[in-house]
């Protein structure tokens, strides 16, 4: 553990917030992307003459230290987490290590203790990328209304960690995995997409189930949901079964607003999501306490794609636009703001990795998105020395 800067900020003036994130780069494109994010970030605070800072503590969490330790987190881990405003995670996964054991091990182990129980996974088409929607005849103009923010139980359901495996070698072996729905898990994430829905201009959430076929916990589900929504009457609200609204998502995507589904099917909604804007490149996590009681965590969906790792061609756009979750996350809105017009006016110049359509690296997109930023603030005269 210790501190990681890809680019120094200029010296903070006294007033100047510091915010000190954790990093977790962890494995394949995850330092890549990490370092490039961070890099992003640091070119955001010059932008707004530093007035808000990040310091960046680096954790070695991850797959190579499981192999040499046995561990992801040290013992006394999590204490130290939760002395951080944020954390930026990059992906664990590794093909030395079974994908359960990475998973239950990282960022699971991370999401639960600290009750970031709404993951929330914002999705449109950003300029400057095609949506394969709009490949499809008629389908550009419905394309370009794809702006969807899902929300996803990241607490409990199908991933709550219950089961076991029995008789094991037999040809009677018996593997069970338990979806627990509690009343409370169910109307806090509830109240929270709700709450997410009413924010936003069309005050429109499409609740999503499969309870015709699961009997028990996702009727619990559904009859929570039907209670909370009695506090949102302003929240124009429909019901689809999941696998109907894999369709809704294809065919009619500009009747889409706010998504909530539980924790596998969010889970898998969220990806195609991602690959509908573009590619599963382009699109940012948010794991949150709604409470702040606990630190929330920031990464790409894309995973640890070992494949491509150290080719320099990681798509680092998903963690740029996860930097800008998380620094709105911080109160910093307009910063927010800012990096992500920077980043789609660097796409619609066509500076893009090949899964994009485009030829660039990492290094290359995450320079100019730098550039960018920096002319961007002294546009707007955040950047003081541009003035003088």
């Amino acid at each position: 553990m210790g501190s990681i800067s890809a680019e120094q900020p200029v010296a903070p003036p006294p007033s100047a917030t510091t915010f000190n994130i954790a990093s977790i780069p962890a494995d394949g494109i995850g330092p890549e992307v990490i370092s490039a994010g961070i890099k992003v970030l640091n070119t955001l605070s010059q932008a707004f003459s530093s007035h808000f800072t990040f310091n960046f503590t680096h954790f070695d969490w991850s797959s190579d230290t499981y192999l040499k330790t046995g561990r992801y987190i040290p013992e006394g881990g999590l204490d130290e987490l939760r002395k951080f405003h944020a954390i930026l995670f990059g992906a664990v996964g590794d093909l030395r290590v079974p994908d359960h054991i990475s998973l239950w091990g990282l960022r699971l182990a991370i999401c639960q203790p600290f009750q970031q129980y709404a993951n929330v996974r914002p999705t449109r088409v950003l300029r400057g990328v095609m949506s394969p929607l709009a490949s499809c005849q008629g389908s550009l103009e419905n394309a370009k209304k794809l702006d969807w923010v899902i929300i996803r139980e990241n607490s409990e359901g199908e991933y709550a960690g219950q089961g076991g495996r029995s008789h094991l070698g037999q040809l009677w072996e018996v593997g069970t995995e338990v979806s627990v729905f509690s009343r409370h898990g169910c109307e806090r994430l509830l109240r929270f997409a709700y709450e997410t829905a009413q924010s936003r201009p069309r005050k429109k959430l499409t609740f999503v189930t499969k309870s015709n076929a699961q009997r028990n916990g996702m009727v619990l589900w559904d009859e929570v949901n039907a209670i909370v929504a009695k506090d949102y009457p302003d929240v124009e609200t429909d019901k689809m079964l999941v696998d109907a609204m894999t369709c809704r998502m294809t065919l009619q995507p500009e009747s889409i607003d706010t998504v909530v589904a539980t924790n596998l099917h969010a889970d898998i909604l969220s990806d195609l999501a991602a690959a509908l804007a573009g590619s599963i490149g382009i699109a940012p996590t948010s794991n949150l306490d709604p409470t702040r009681k606990n630190p929330s965590m920031f990464e790409p969906i894309h995973g640890s794609a070992w494949d491509i790792a150290g080719k320099g061609v990681a798509n680092p756009v998903g963690t740029f636009w996860t930097c800008a979750e998380l620094v709105r996350w911080l109160g910093q809105g307009e910063a927010a703001d800012l990096l992500m017009d920077a980043l789609e006016t660097v796409l619609e110049q066509g500076v893009k990795t090949r899964d994009l359509g485009g030829q660039a690296g990492t290094e290359e997109v995450t320079s100019k998105v730098c550039e960018e930023i920096l002319r961007l603030g002294k546009e707007r005269a955040f950047f003081v020395k541009g003035k003088e």
